[in-house]
């Protein structure tokens, strides 16, 4: 079995303080690693993890 193991464009989609939904996108392996880039450069994301309602690979 051969694994694919290049990276796909995940839209990390989040709402703010106001419920406005944001998003921020980015090339992940998986939607777990999409979520860790997103937490690791988007402060509010990192400071409020349960802001984010949907993970979603654009491929």
């Amino acid at each position: 079995m051969i694994k694919n193991n290049s990276l796909k464009p995940y839209t990390v989609h989040y709402r703010d303080f106001q419920n406005i939904r944001l998003e921020n996108c980015f090339y992940a392996f998986d939607a777990y690693e999409a979520r860790t880039l997103a937490m690791e450069f988007n402060k509010y994301i990192n400071e409020h993890p349960n802001s984010i309602d949907l993970i979603r690979c654009e491929n």
